[in-house]
């Protein structure tokens, strides 16, 4: 058990009885989450990790082969569980950990009380009527920069992701975690996640579910988030006022009340 704990970085805090568990998006780590957990510390028993390749995870824990797919972070989301001994529990993911949450939640429910999805997609790739947003074309370039030049990929897209220019401090805290991890695994996670197709599960999620849409989101359109929306039977969807990828980070107050709201 503590082997799982030191691997995924886990921390738990907070005086609370109910459980909550922050899975950080791609390119980041649990310090992510560090604006809005105070609001919950009180009420809440609150459980951060990294995952395996991720933050101040054990890096040697990682395998494509283990994380070449979704499957090995939903591992993670259930060794961390099982070790902290963890059920009916609040899942709040953002980004990619959203769609992780969900197929972590088909498989086992018992697990999980309700979900909170921020930024959430099931495919970044429009693919006839359906449009994620980009182009493959667009998702194979990325990558191609994050191979040639990652400390270029990342000053690029960190902006672009943040989407809040008034708050450069922002941008250079998101660059900074960008660069701060592994390029070949950052380019493979990246992968898992642009090319990543989970809308057939859909329908086989049950948990009820908050979808936090923001508006100008250059990584999630509009349409996504109504698009889950749409097929997932027990969700909830609020637009959000704030702009860009990380409301957690540049809107707190707003993601805070949305999750509160939510959750009575």
């Amino acid at each position: 058990m503590s082997d799982v704990l030191a691997r995924n970085k886990v921390k738990v805090i907070g005086e609370g009885s109910r459980v909550m568990m922050f899975a950080h998006g791609f390119g980041c780590d649990q310090t992510m989450w560090s604006m809005i957990t105070p609001a919950f510390m009180k009420d809440y028993r609150l459980v951060l990790f990294d995952y395996v390749g991720s933050g101040g995870s054990d890096l040697t824990a990682y395998s494509l082969e283990k994380y070449g797919t979704f499957r090995g972070y939903v591992q993670d989301v259930f060794d961390i569980a099982d070790a902290v001994d963890l059920t009916d529990m609040i899942f709040v993911g953002h980004s990619v950990s959203s769609m992780i949450g969900m197929l972590a939640s088909i498989e086992r429910p018992e697990l999980f009380h309700k979900l909170v999805m921020i930024g959430p997609s099931p495919r970044y790739l429009n693919d006839g009527d359906y449009y994620g947003g980009f182009e493959r074309s667009d998702i194979l370039e990325l990558l191609e920069m994050m191979e040639m030049n990652f400390s270029g990929w990342a000053s690029f897209m960190a902006p672009l992701a943040m989407n809040n220019p008034e708050l450069p401090h922002l941008t250079q805290e998101l660059e900074r975690s960008f660069i701060a991890a592994d390029p070949a695994i950052a380019r493979e996670f990246a992968e898992v996640t642009f090319l990543s197709d989970h809308r057939q599960e859909l329908p086989n999620a049950a948990i009820p579910t908050l979808i936090m849409q923001c508006s100008d989101d250059s990584i999630v359109p509009m349409e996504v988030g109504e698009y889950l929306h749409r097929q997932l039977k027990n969700s909830t969807l609020r637009l959000m006022k704030a702009k860009g990828h990380y409301p957690h980070i540049s809107h707190p107050e707003e993601t805070v009340s949305l999750i509160c709201e939510f959750l009575q």
